[in-house]
């Protein structure tokens, strides 16, 4: 199955000249969504992950039955002030400002094995920041994935361990 063939493009969103590639329709589509968490699952399993973490909001979408398939825990992060409890921020900077993300504090013990699932990789500074905030929880990263990759704005090369893209665009 071309997973492609279940990803809907919206061109001029959020903005104008901005090709948004929309997830939900894949989602929508049990066969298809079906398809990618399976061959998720086997791409990852091989790390040999204890728990998944991922990225708000539509990494979510991912890690959560991919947890579930693969028998392992779901750990969110999340943009800051949006998590109860005590929690470990890690500020990045963005292409015209700084953001921070946050986890909470006993998601994750030192030693495990993590992987970082967002939807969509582009430009690489969230899922980059993500992984700085596992390590420094004492977490060891062992993979990342995604569903998309967007190849031409070369995200990939900032992200230092193995990364599991389902489908890649070049423009």
């Amino acid at each position: 199955m071309d997973l492609k063939d279940h990803i809907r493009s919206i061109p001029d969103f959020p903005r104008p000249g901005i090709l948004f590639y929309d997830i939900s329709t894949l989602i929508a589509h049990p066969e298809a969504w079906r398809t990618t968490i399976e061959r998720l699952s086997a791409a990852l399993a091989p790390s040999r992950p204890d728990l998944l973490v991922g990225i708000e909001s539509r990494g979510f979408l991912v890690a959560a039955p991919l947890a579930y398939e693969l028998g392992l825990g779901f750990a969110m992060v999340r943009k800051k002030g949006r998590l109860p409890g005590k929690t470990a921020a890690f500020s990045y900077a963005l292409e015209y400002g700084t953001d921070t993300i946050e986890i909470q504090e006993d998601m994750i013990r030192p030693g495990q094995r993590i992987v970082v699932l967002d939807d969509l990789l582009a430009t690489g500074g969230t899922m980059e920041a993500a992984i700085s905030l596992v390590r420094r929880q004492g977490g060891i990263v062992c993979a990342a994935a995604c569903i998309i990759e967007l190849s031409f704005l070369q995200g990939r090369r900032r992200i230092d361990v193995p990364l599991t893209s389902m489908v890649a665009y070049d423009t």
